[in-house]
Parts: structure tokens; C-alpha cells; sequence
């Protein structure tokens, strides 16, 4: 499992990172065998939210009862969770007073007395950046949160929150996958007229400003064909892919999961794969992902199956 250390900290982390937003139904040996299975392939990161779960902080208090770390087994995971969503509007709430509040929830469903990484989910529209930096302030001085970062944030969202924040943005969390790369596609086809593929739906240049401002970009979805409607593992929407998917997969010796997860692996950004399933034998397999060695040339034949244009 390839590592990078989290620019900005001193969290050393696997590039794919286990996904718990859907265990709110799984067994206690269900749960234990899938973290268990993770860690068999080096991944030693989870990542939670206060929403994940039919009620609020469900999937974080589900890991905690299952697991039942001890705290020398909890110094080996790095625990990563989000606040900022008010599922019942639903709206965002970035005040003091919620992030506080949801910290605290979840420090107490997870049973820990630390959150290592802490990200703000979606970007609200009512944000003032000086609660923020008043609550990251708060929590940091309390040793409850290590490290704070953003989910599905533009960059100038990013920079407003770093005019009145002191802690580092650490990461980002973005939807990206094969098929749903913006993020990327965009770049390689900017300022192309007419080409729906150059249109700027970011706030301009994401994945740059990541990597000249050191935040990790974390992909969530990483199979989604696009927005939460199926994966393209497989599905016969997307036969070329999967046609060249499945050779290389052959080439390589590993399942076709693991070219899924080597395409972003591969991008120097050094970014991380957020994987979202529950079953220990496709964990397995992305994993094997990590650190496939796919060429250049094999990882524009991926993003051109996948339909993106490169001129």
C-alpha cells in the first residue's frame, strides 16, 4: 500500500481510505470483518460523517460498538469525520456553535477522545469564515481535532475560509471517478469553443489549486458513473472501458477494481481513493490499485474509452 504523508501534519496515510457511510445495517462481525479486511491491505484510515446512518452520527457510533478499539489499536487508525449538514432542512450550518456541537457528537459515537482530520462537508452559503476559524481554533486548543480540510469545495471557497483560518486546509474531498472527471477533463480541453468538456463547473482549476496550496484531494465515488447513478464496472453503458478496463486488469494480474482505482492513483497530485463499498473481496481488490504502475499512454486510453475528448 502506497503512503504519503498529509502535507501540513504529521498523518502518515494509505492513498485508499475506507468508506463508512453504509454500515448503519451491518452486523458487528460484518463491520469488524470489513475493517479487518482493509487493514489486511494496508489501509489504516476511515472516514465517517455525522450524517452517514439513518439517524444522526449512526455509522460512526455503529464503528465504535463493533470495533471496540483499544487504545493502542485506536493510535493505528487514522479517524477522519465531517460536520455541516442539517439533514432535516436540509441546509449547511457552519456556526460556531454546530461545528462545535457536531465534533462533539461524533467524538462521543466514535468513543475517541480525538478526531485526527475534521472536514467542513458541503460549502454553505451562509458561511462567515470567522466561525469557522473560531471553532477550528477551539477544537484544535482542546486536542479534540488534529487536522481540518473541506468537502466538495471550489477554490475560492478554500481561500476565503484560509483568509481567517490558521490551521491548514489539509484536503478536499471531490467526487472524481473515470467517468466523472471533470476536475480533470476540464483542464485537458481549456478554452476549446463549443466543447462541452472545457466548460468550468469548479470555480476554476480545483485540482491545481490543490496541489499549489498542498491539499490533498480525496475522491469519493471513485466507480460512480456519475452522480450516484451506478458504477461502470461492468456495465454495458460503457463497453469500450470496460473493454480496456478488463484488458489491462488481465495484463496486470489484478481485478478490474484495481485499474479503476490505479487511474487516480496515478495522477502525481497524490491524491487518495475514498472507497464507498462494503464488501471485503472489493476492498481487496481496489486496494491492489494503490500503486499499479499504468503508463501514460495506458491512462489517456482510459480517460479517452471513458469518453473525454483529448484534442
Amino acid at each position: 500500500m502506497k503512503t504519503l504523508t498529509l502535507p501540513g501534519t504529521d498523518i502518515t496515510a494509505p492513498n485508499v481510505v475506507l468508506g463508512l457511510m453504509r454500515i448503519a445495517d451491518k452486523s458487528d462481525d460484518e463491520i469488524r470483518t470489513l475493517v479487518h479486511t482493509a487493514r489486511d491491505a494496508g489501509i489504516d484510515f476511515v472516514d465517517h460523517a455525522d450524517i452517514y446512518g439513518r439517524t444522526l452520527h449512526e455509522c460512526e457510533r455503529r464503528f465504535a460498538e463493533a470495533m471496540r478499539l483499544t487504545p493502542a489499536e485506536r493510535d493505528a487508525v487514522t479517524v477522519q469525520t465531517k460536520v455541516g449538514i442539517v439533514p432535516e432542512g436540509p441546509y449547511f450550518d457552519y456556526s460556531h456553535e454546530h461545528i462545535v456541537e457536531s465534533a462533539e457528537g461524533s467524538l462521543r459515537a466514535l468513543d475517541t477522545d480525538r478526531i485526527d482530520i475534521l472536514l467542513l462537508h458541503r460549502p454553505d452559503a451562509l458561511v462567515e469564515p470567522e466561525e469557522v476559524a473560531r471553532a477550528f481554533d477551539e477544537l484544535e486548543a482542546a486536542g479534540k481535532v488534529r487536522a481540518f480540510g473541506v468537502s466538495n469545495h471550489t477554490p475560492r471557497q478554500i481561500d476565503l475560509l484560509r483568509r481567517y483560518v490558521r490551521q491548514p486546509i489539509v484536503v478536499n474531498q471531490l467526487q472524481l471517478s473515470i467517468t466523472h472527471a471533470p476536475i480533470i477533463a476540464q483542464g485537458v480541453a481549456a478554452n476549446m469553443l463549443g466543447e462541452p468538456q472545457s466548460a468550468t463547473l469548479d470555480g476554476g482549476g480545483v485540482l491545481d489549486h490543490a496541489r499549489l496550496h498542498d491539499i490533498t484531494v480525496q475522491a469519493w465515488s471513485p466507480f460512480q458513473a456519475g452522480f450516484f447513478n451506478g458504477v461502470f464496472l461492468g456495465s454495458p453503458e460503457y463497453p469500450e472501458l470496460n473493454a480496456v478496463i478488463d484488458r489491462l486488469a488481465g495484463k496486470y494480474g489484478v481485478p478490474p477494481i484495481a485499474v479503476a482505482t490505479a487511474w487516480i492513483t496515478r495522477h502525481p497530485a497524490r491524491m487518495q481513493v475514498v472507497l464507498g463499498t462494503t464488501t471485503p473481496d472489493r476492498v481487496t481488490g481496489a486496494a491492489q490499485g494503490s500503486d499499479l504502475p499504468l503508463t501514460r499512454p495506458e491512462w489517456y486510453e482510459l480517460f479517452r474509452a471513458a469518453g473525454h475528448r483529448v484534442p
